[in-house]
């Protein structure tokens, strides 16, 4: 499968952003995708995902509240709305996607064997 992530940009804090990734290609059935970023000189790390088949969520503890992923299969998309943005959510935001990864490993970057390309939020203070 496929993956392009798009909807990056600046925005200033307690601004908010959606952030789209594109699917194509192998069936998407069974898959799962999720969101992680890399701030700059950090590790990569786990935001979101969300279930193909039934729209089901998991979150990081530090990201809940104030984003939410959400598909769309029509579209074959996922999306990440972010809201009250902070500096420290500047980094580049990957797509990613598994048929295989179990629940207690949504949130290891090892378990996913698709990646989208990345796009660059950047919260302005």
């Amino acid at each position: 499968v496929q993956l392009q992530a798009c909807g990056g940009g600046l925005v200033q804090a307690g601004g908010s952003l959606r952030l789209s990734c594109a699917a194509s290609g192998r069936t998407l059935t069974n898959i799962r995708v999720a969101w992680f970023r890399q701030a700059p000189g950090k590790e990569r790390d786990f935001v979101a995902a969300v279930y193909w088949n039934g729209g089901n969520t998991v979150y990081a503890d530090s990201m809940k509240g104030r984003f939410t992923i959400s598909r769309d299969p029509a579209k074959k998309a996922v999306y990440l709305q972010m809201n009250s943005l902070k500096p420290e959510d500047t980094a580049v935001y990957y797509c990613a996607a598994s048929y295989s990864v179990i629940r207690s490993n949504l949130g290891s970057q090892d378990a996913y064997a698709f990646w989208g390309q990345g796009t660059l939020v950047t919260v302005s203070s």
